[in-house]
């Protein structure tokens, strides 16, 4: 009785989901409904699909795997920067995003440098993109396949060999993509934000259910803080980078006797998270996710004025302390739990909170619960797709293949660019979801954002030279700095051991690489800033033509009160 009462709350989450999105984006005539909405979208509803599109799956499983893991809300610490970056955007962003009437915001490299950069970048973006969220695709697979097995009666244990094959995973993954895909392609950037809005209420709302359920089941705050002294203290919400155990134990890894101001600093970029990654990696990173990602700068463009989507964007910004502060207070709840109670735990900590909502979770809670995995898996991969489709018709179908079609054409052809990322997000789902079998470690929170930080750093150092200078960078000297900060954050951040390894374990081989004293070790929290600072540096040495400069005034004067139309079309 109990397995039947959840299984029929996720049942009619997914058929009243469905419903919601297609019914709000019904009619989609053109290409500015479909991607923008008609500039009409209320800012709190923005705000909420920007809280929904940034608490995905990953977010929902692997931030209490970090608590669990640190056994401390230091990750918390990184919404600070998340705060300061989001007012950078939004003062000095999206006035010039808004007055351009951009579709995607590289219509606006386009404008500033030439089609050079925007293609680049834009190609970028949809790499980018599509493999992050296609490997955040696969974490609630996890959940829905173990699900599954409990529905049926089976073992929905986490631990080493509970699924030794990716078919359950592959057969989940395409289950839940092609739910969302239907109601994306059908209803454009409406049905995202509407059923964003749902699944976001959920989402912080079945977090809250499990805090009170994991309070009640340890026996009160009082035994987390004997469980866990460091939430008695600084050390427990803060992280410096230089705790007396974190310099003895670089020490050691560096066979140093003493520590000189390189140490130092080689050892702050070495860490994931401490206040100067909180204060400086983490603006320039939510700089680039919300200021030149279109997957998250795309529901900005729905509201009606920049000072909407401005307010849309720092509400939501301040909404993250108290959700982050929650799902990584899930996973320290948890640490707790699992001292008391290790039956049901994991192996791998990334596993810590669904083997709890599966094994542990009252009946009605645990439904509410594997719904709201679902809505956050959901509500950011309906995003992706969508700024996937947008980008793709307004970046490359439009201004090569269909200058001359009209907008059904483009509606259509933005419908089928979903279909086509929904399969390529399955592709790359499938293949982490190999990974994870072969390797139950692998900590999602790293593979997520070092993903995006790796690309998205560049990008913003492109729109930083584009936003802070008059006269500096053009399209040749953007693709020689995009060049080198991609490299640069590959070198180090060991991205080419990573992938080294990856190729070399699937050939039955081992790759050994020895890394040179003077050459730091970039943690995943620092690529965004890595990648920026070298793109800002060397393509400010590259003067803009001058005419490109006239072209960019030009089309600032035709867009003051002009038709919003896609770039491509308002250039005829």
């Amino acid at each position: 009785m109990g397995l039947a009462v959840d299984g029929l709350i996720i049942v009619i989450y997914f058929v009243a989901i469905s419903a919601i999105g297609l019914y709000m984006g019904r009619r989609e005539k053109s290409l500015h409904d479909f991607a923008l909405g008609g500039r009409q979208v209320p800012w709190w509803a923005v705000m909420a699909s920007i809280i929904a599109a940034e608490t995905s799956a990953a977010t929902f499983l692997g931030a209490p795997g970090e608590g669990f893991d640190k056994r401390s809300l230091a990750y918390v610490q990184l919404v600070m920067g998340l705060i300061i970056g989001r007012f950078i955007v939004g003062f000095a962003f999206l006035k010039p995003y808004y007055r351009y009437k951009v579709y995607t915001v590289y219509d606006y490299l386009a404008i500033r440098f030439g089609q050079v950069t925007k293609n680049y970048v834009s190609a970028l973006f949809l790499v980018m993109r599509t493999l992050a969220s296609g490997t955040r695709l696969f974490v609630p697979s996890l959940v829905m396949v173990l699900a599954w097995r409990m529905f049926a009666g089976g073992d929905v244990q986490f631990h080493q060999g509970a699924v030794t094959s990716v078919q359950p995973y592959a057969v989940a993954i395409v289950a839940l993509t092609i739910l969302t895909c239907i109601y994306t392609a059908l209803g454009g950037i409406k049905a995202v934000i509407w059923t964003d809005v749902v699944q976001a209420c959920l989402m912080f709302g079945s977090a809250l259910l499990a805090v009170g359920t994991l309070i009640h089941n340890v026996g009160g705050l009082g035994e987390v803080v004997k469980a866990v002294p460091a939430m008695g203290r600084i050390e427990g919400y803060f992280l410096t980078g230089f705790e007396p155990d974190k310099i003895a134990a670089w020490r050691e890894a560096n066979h140093l006797s003493a520590m000189g101001a390189w140490d130092y600093v080689k050892l702050i970029i070495a860490s994931d998270y401490t206040l100067f990654s909180a204060l400086i990696a983490t603006t320039l990173m939510n700089m680039a996710a919300f200021g030149t990602d279109q997957d998250m700068v795309q529901r900005l463009l729905t509201a009606e004025t920049h000072k909407k989507a401005r307010r849309s964007l720092i509400t939501a910004a301040f909404m993250d302390v108290p959700i982050a502060a929650c799902f990584t207070f899930i996973g320290i709840l948890l640490y707790v739990y699992y001292l008391k109670d290790p039956t049901f735990k994991p192996v791998a900590n990334s596993d810590v909170f669904g083997s709890y909502i599966l094994n542990v979770m009252p009946v009605g809670v645990r439904g509410l619960v594997l719904a709201g995995v679902f809505a956050t898996a959901m509500g950011s991969l309906s995003a992706a797709l969508n700024a996937l489709a947008t980008s793709a018709t307004n970046d490359w179908y439009i201004p090569y293949f269909a200058r001359r079609s009209g907008e059904e054409a483009h509606v259509r052809a933005a419908r089928v660019f979903t279909v086509v990322f929904a399969a390529l997000m399955v592709l790359i789902a499938v293949a982490f979801a190999y990974a994870k079998v072969t390797d139950p470690n692998v900590r999602i929170i790293p593979v997520v954002l070092g993903i995006a930080g790796f690309i998205l750093g560049p990008m913003l150092g492109v729109f930083l030279i584009g936003m802070f200078t008059k006269g500096r960078g053009s399209d040749l000297g953007n693709v020689i700095a995009i060049t080198c900060g991609l490299i640069a954050t590959v070198v180090c951040g060991d991205l080419h051991v990573t992938i080294a390894n990856g190729v070399a374990g699937m050939l039955g081989q081992t790759v050994t690489f020895v890394r040179p004293d003077w050459l730091p070790k970039v943690s995943f929290t620092w690529f965004a800033m890595l990648g920026a600072v070298v793109v800002f540096t060397v393509g400010v040495f590259f003067p803009t033509p001058k005419k490109s400069l006239e072209r960019a005034d030009r089309r600032a004067a035709e867009a003051d009160g002009g038709e919003d139309r896609p770039l491509a079309l308002r250039q005829e």
